[in-house]
């Protein structure tokens, strides 16, 4: 490969209900194209205001975990200034304070390195807005 960065778009939807979405099979997919074994960071971006990336365990519980306490510390009721959609959106535009719309991780021989239960994951509250990007952008 001649490029230093390559670039794809995700397009992703998430449903009419909060989703923890597991991405880390598109991501290595990506990988697999774009790295050519090479070593570099993988960047991973969603341009929205009201989505995050986290890195985090899925299937055992940890996903719903984190919604649920995302619905404690953000609760889908009148207390938002923001006050355009479904009831409580203004939480979904604070969410990206604390599950920020990127992640950078390292890429080694063209593999994500990620630790033994580590999942790269779309969370995304917003019920109003189904349809959502993901930016995976490789700098090797």
């Amino acid at each position: 490969m001649t490029d230093a960065l390559q670039t794809h778009v995700l397009d992703v939807t998430t449903g009419a209900s909060e989703r923890v979405m597991d991405l880390t099979r598109d991501c290595a997919a990506f990988l697999a194209r774009a790295a050519g074994g090479r070593d570099g960071l993988l960047n991973i971006f969603v341009p929205h205001a009201t989505a995050g990336i986290a890195i985090l365990e899925t299937g055992a519980g940890s996903d719903d975990d984190l919604l649920a306490a995302l619905r404690e510390l953000l609760p889908a009721d009148d207390r938002w200034r923001h006050r355009h959609g479904s009831p409580g959106h203004g939480r979904d535009h604070v969410l990206p304070a604390l599950v920020p719309p990127h992640a950078t991780l390292p890429v080694l021989g063209g593999a994500l390195e990620l630790g033994t239960w580590q999942s790269v994951c779309l969370v995304d509250t917003n019920i109003d807005n189904r349809d959502r990007q993901v930016r995976l952008s490789f700098l090797g």
